[in-house]
């Protein structure tokens, strides 16, 4: 896509350093492989897989890697000297070694002039240091890989950056130029925040086609498998500015899929400027996004900031053929985070783009309580209200894309801060406004811009339940507008929705924010 504007221990997952929106600007697609027959094959296979019983897959793993430690598998590197593809290509390959939480080795595949070669696993590609230095002397044949990551001079022409990850289940990150990995993406989220639990689909095998010596962009295959689904995909990734990947895929149900959530992101919020308990901790903020953005079909532009909830939170946008969703890492100033390691000033916004037409259903957001950043937290994707039901299949095409800006078709003021506190008037024990929340969301940016602070701009608010007391929009010294109001006492939630106005049209995103009295 070209476009001007474009460690800590983990407790469920391994996140490496931490682990783990382009409408408007003429999108640029890469072009597909001409010989799809590869692909073909790859759809054939999962069709096949999803008409028979679910097999787990074999366990191959060597005793002596399932007891890996976290520690100890960290001193266990892939030797970029053994890069594949570094002296042929822009862009190189190298794996990672299966272990510790990666107990399942995937298969790796090359396709080269069209035929197909395994890449094997080898204890040769791998440095083993420290506590690991004992593994050269044991047998690890059946080792596989865990997964895989892509190289590619993204920052300088003399050094090949890591772009891309490929490892666990069906996650995946990307990161663009000088941004650092933080949100993650997945193939597929099946029945996420439900009570019977959630399935990790996973990518059993994946094809990379060898790019060429002047190549620009690389493409693969990958085949996944469930106890619901299997599934076919195609990714073709684009490293750059704002590095991006199309996504092609074909899924076949095997059972009906109550809640089947289509491009999901999945990320970390712990505390932000409008979190009222927060850690003991010099850090003002900390996490990887701070709001989810939608383009809804209707052209509206909803922002919602993000939260750490005390109890599970699941919001539902309901929507016909949305234009683009995100998680969104909004605020980019070093010193609203003040972390020199985790960077989370680097972190990458990331926009989905349908490339087909969705219908009717709605974004799924769904915030699940924190005590700490080593937990990813906030999940984002899309249901359909047509669900997939055992023997039918689904086809899915969409765009995925980092980014350090807002989408460029987003030319509206934007929420750069939302705040909240008690409304009490200080010094009054007896105040009248004990009790009640204030609330102020400021705008500024796009069609804002362009205002004096004498313009008629009006503040169009409204709740689902209960009412709004002394809503207001004052301008601001800094060329931004403010938006105030104050909810009365009360133990039940309130869904709060407001966008400023002039002359009865919008000048800003609609702020839609949910206070829940008993999260404090």
């Amino acid at each position: 896509m070209r476009c001007n504007q474009v460690g800590r221990k983990p407790v469920a997952k391994w996140r490496p350093g931490k682990w783990i929106v382009l409408i408007g600007c003429a999108l640029t697609l890469p072009a597909l492989a001409a010989d799809d027959a590869h692909f073909r094959q790859v759809i054939e296979r999962a069709k096949q897989l999803a008409q028979e019983t679910y097999q787990a897959p074999e366990e191959t793993l060597p005793e002596v890697l399932r007891e890996l430690d976290y520690d100890t598998y960290r001193q266990i590197r892939f030797d970029p000297e053994h890069a594949y593809w570094k002296d042929e290509s822009p862009f190189n390959l190298q794996l990672f070694h299966s272990g510790f939480l990666f107990q399942t080795p995937i298969a790796l595949n090359v396709i080269e002039n069209d035929t197909v070669t395994p890449l094997p696993f080898s204890a040769e590609d791998y440095t083993y240091d420290g506590n690991a230095a004992a593994l050269k002397e044991q047998d690890l044949v059946g080792s596989g890989h865990a997964g895989f990551r892509l190289h590619y001079p993204l920052n300088s022409d003399d050094y090949a950056d890591e772009f891309g990850v490929f490892l666990g289940a069906s996650y995946f990150r990307i990161v663009g130029r000088d941004q650092a990995y933080g949100l993650s993406t997945r193939g597929l989220a099946i029945d996420t925040a439900s009570p019977d639990g959630e399935e990790f689909p996973a990518f059993r095998e994946f094809w990379l086609y060898k790019p060429e010596a002047d190549a620009e962009q690389i493409e693969l295959l990958a085949l996944m498998d469930s106890p619901s689904v299997s599934g076919a995909y195609r990714f073709v990734i684009q490293p750059g500015e704002n590095t991006q990947v199309e996504v092609e895929a074909e899924l076949f149900a095997r059972q009906d899929i109550a809640k089947l959530g289509v491009a999901p992101l999945t990320s970390m919020f712990t505390y932000g400027e409008a979190s009222r308990e927060r850690p003991d901790d010099f850090r003002p903020q900390v996490h990887d996004s701070d709001g989810l953005l939608i383009h809804a079909g209707s052209g509206e532009w909803i922002w919602r900031p993000l939260s750490n909830p005390s109890h599970l939170h699941t919001s539902a946008f309901v929507d016909d053929s949305p234009q683009g969703f995100g998680l969104m890492q909004r605020e980019r100033d070093f010193n609203r985070y003040l972390d020199t390691e985790a960077q989370y000033h680097r972190r990458p916004s990331q926009w989905i783009v349908p490339l087909d037409d969705w219908g009717p259903g709605h974004v799924e957001l769904v915030e699940i309580p924190t005590p700490d950043e080593t937990h990813d937290n906030i999940v984002a994707y899309w249901v359909a209200d047509d669900t997939l039901d055992a023997g039918e299949s689904r086809r899915l095409h969409y765009l995925t894309h980092t980014l350090n800006t807002q989408p460029d078709a987003h030319n509206l003021g934007r929420a750069i801060r939302t705040r909240h506190g008690n409304a009490a008037v200080p010094g009054q024990a007896d105040s009248a406004s004990q009790g009640q929340r204030q609330f102020i969301v400021d705008f500024q940016g796009g069609a804002l811009e362009e205002l004096t602070a004498d313009q008629p701009v009006e503040l169009d608010i409204s709740a689902q339940h209960g009412e709004v007391l002394l809503p207001q929009v004052t301008a601001l010294p800094n060329n931004g507008w403010r938006a105030s109001f104050r909810l009365p006492a009360s133990d039940q939630p309130s869904d709060v929705r407001l966008r400023l106005t002039l002359n009865g049209e919008p000048v800003s995103e609609t702020w839609n924010y949910v206070w829940y009295p008993d999260d404090e």
